[in-house]
């Protein structure tokens, strides 16, 4: 898989917003065929980091519900959680 086809967008949630600013994290959403080293890779390469660990979680497809009937389903998807070593930081929004 190429890196460009990697990384998705970065998640922006109040979640990864504490572990990021506790626990020097970064969270992605990425590709459903992606593994643990395609991931540090892109982000390696990417942002120019040095990434330890990569944790990966993926979110199972739900079924859509109106007034209690199912009418369709909302697709899985794979979210990366990515620990950057001491001192490295990937700044998305600050400044803005």
């Amino acid at each position: 898989m190429e890196i460009t086809s990697v990384l998705i967008k970065p998640l922006m949630t109040e979640k990864v917003t504490y572990i990021k600013d506790n626990h020097e994290q970064v969270a992605f959403k990425v590709h459903p065929m992606a593994n643990k080293m395609e991931v540090k890779q892109a982000v390696e390469a990417t942002f120019d980091v040095t990434v330890t660990a990569v944790n990966i979680v993926r979110r199972s497809p739900r079924n859509r519900k109106r007034q209690g009937r199912v009418v369709g389903r909302k697709p899985g998807w794979k979210k990366a959680y990515i620990t950057l070593s001491q001192g490295d930081t990937i700044e998305f929004f600050e400044g803005v």
